[in-house]
């Protein structure tokens, strides 16, 4: 394992993640992240550029929706089946190039609260960064002793 300030995301990302259309159904996005057990679904158009991203959180404010929930005569699945994912997907998304030092991205990903961080090289998407990603680094770089005391400093905020 290198010295933190050398670990770039594009060694620790999740290469080539799940992806979702704007067009789909949101009931489809749900079924993808749950068979993948994922959390965090980037939302890519025909040429594999990204235009948002689906979490968990985005879903949950979907289904507590006061709108959503005086549909809902017909039962959850129904409401949902009328929904895309362009509906709910999160448009402004925060993302890093594979080149990025992990502690920059670490430390966007505390000071923003997201849990994942898509990765894009030459306005494609690449891969996916999360906070297990990021967590399975530090852990990794600890179990091998690469940071003796003075260097501790290295992951603390500034």
């Amino acid at each position: 394992m290198n010295w933190p300030e050398s670990i770039r995301v594009g060694d620790r990302m999740t290469p080539a993640p799940s992806t979702v259309r704007p067009t789909a159904k949101v009931a489809d996005a749900v079924r993808l992240m749950r068979a993948a057990k994922i959390r965090h679904l980037p939302v890519v158009d025909a040429g594999k550029r990204l235009v948002g991203i689906v979490t968990d959180r985005d879903l949950r404010q979907v289904i507590l929706d006061p709108r959503l929930q005086e549909r809902l005569g017909g039962g959850l699945a129904d409401a949902l089946e009328g929904l895309t994912v362009r509906d709910i997907m999160t448009w402004t998304v925060f993302t890093v190039r594979p080149e990025t030092e992990i502690r920059d991205a670490a430390r966007l990903l505390h000071h923003r609260k997201i849990g994942a961080l898509p990765v894009v090289k030459n306005e494609r998407l690449v891969g996916i960064l999360t906070e297990t990603d990021v967590i399975r680094t530090f852990a990794e770089v600890l179990e091998e002793g690469v940071l003796s005391p003075p260097y501790r400093w290295a992951l603390r905020a500034p």
